[in-house]
This record gives C-alpha cells, structure tokens and sequence, in this order.
C-alpha cells in the first residue's frame, strides 16, 4: 500500500499494456488507500499515441476529470525500436534509429510530463515515477554499447531533472524519480536477460514500496527497485 499518499488517491498509470505497466495496475488495484488507477495505453485511450502530441492533448482532455492525481507512473518506452535492437559497437550508429529511441525513450515521456503534470494534486504528496534505466546513468557507464539506448535514457534523465525543479515550485511535497526496475520478465528484456529475470508483479511492488518512502527534496531522485540510488 501507498502509505505516504492521502486516503483515497488516484492514480494514473502510463504504457499500462507492457509488462510493468500491467503490473503497476494490478498492484494499485489490490490498494484499499487507491480510490482509482487510471491505465492510459493505446488499447485503453483509443488514438493515444507516445509519438503524437495531440494524442496527448486529447488523453489530458479525457482524463483531467478523473483527477487530480496523486500518483503517476510512466511505464513506456523500448529495446527494439521498429525491429532494431541496441547497438553494440560504433559502426552500428544509424541517424534515423537513433532519432527513434530518442522519440520514443525521452522525447515522448517529456511530452507526457508537459500536458499530465498540471494534473497532479496541489498542497499534498505527490509523485511522478518513470521507469529508466540504469545504462542511463554516465557515470555508471563501464560496459560501452547499447549507444542509442543509453543516450535516450540519459536525455529522459535530464529531462526529469529540470521539470522536478519547475514542478517543486508549485507543488514542494512532489515526490519525481527516474526508476530502474531491475531486470524483468517482459517482451522488451527478452532477448537480452535470463530466467532469473524479476516477474512483473515483483518489480513493481517494490518499485512502489521504494516511491512511497522518497521524501521530496525539488530535485529528481534516481533509484533502483531495492532503493539504492544511481548516480546520474
């Protein structure tokens, strides 16, 4: 449960046909505290579309009266971008799939941030989670590869981190964080992980076990599913 958060908040789950985002759902409609949990995917908001900013219009029109919420989770994004996954040296760089797993990883979620954030509660806890990555971070960068990917990631990163300072003006007990969930079972982590891979369901809760326990501070929090923060 979401102790931090008033009796009776609402939530708003973002990619809630994926894997995490399913899960995040289900785990907030097991919490006798959420009075509603909103899931936004293109199944759910017909037309809605991370790549088209009117969709996005649209969706605030369509939602802004189930509001105000309490709790927003962003759970888009991708690996493979239309068939193509991450790039594992330099002579792989492509203009075009670079520009896509930028639209997708970073400039779609800011959209999201532009039009949904006005819907979040005032003079009470707030928060905005968004699932990252930790390939994002560059100073935790040892590896190389996955350029694309990691560039995007670190863009969402930097995006979450100026809008937190803009939205602690307004809102000072708004919790934001850039997530790292772990490696999880789900279509995107697929081909790349093994069998110990997190169910859905587990990353999840604890990925709201850690956001409840975030204290505001007017800046972006990066975290990973146990709690442990991930320098940018």
């Amino acid at each position: 449960m979401m102790h931090s958060l008033p009796e009776g908040y609402r939530a708003l789950v973002f990619g809630a046909s994926g894997a995490i985002g399913q899960a995040f759902v289900q785990v907030l409609q097991s919490d006798p505290r959420c009075a509603k949990v909103s899931g936004v995917s293109r199944l759910s908001v017909p037309g809605f579309d991370l790549l088209d900013e009117s969709s996005m219009v649209a969706c605030v029109q369509v939602l802004a009266a189930q509001g105000p919420f309490h709790l927003v989770l962003d759970a888009t994004g991708a690996l493979t971008v239309n068939g193509r996954g991450p790039e594992k040296r330099l002579d792989e760089l492509d203009a075009t799939h670079l520009l896509n797993a930028m639209h997708l990883n970073a400039v779609g979620p800011g959209l999201l941030l532009k039009h949904f954030a006005p819907l979040l509660a005032s003079g009470q806890r707030v928060i905005w989670g968004k699932l990252s990555a930790r390939v994002g971070s560059i100073e935790d960068n040892r590896k190389g590869g996955w350029y694309g990917y990691r560039a995007a990631k670190a863009a969402l990163n930097m995006l979450l981190q100026t809008a937190s300072i803009e939205i602690a003006r307004r809102r000072p007990l708004a919790v934001v964080a850039a997530l790292q969930p772990g490696t999880v079972q789900s279509a995107l982590s697929q081909p790349f992980v093994g069998q110990d891979a997190l169910r859905p369901v587990d990353a999840a809760q604890r990925l709201l076990l850690v956001l409840d326990a975030l204290q505001p501070t007017g800046r972006a929090q990066f975290v990973d599913h146990q709690g442990q923060h991930i320098p940018w």
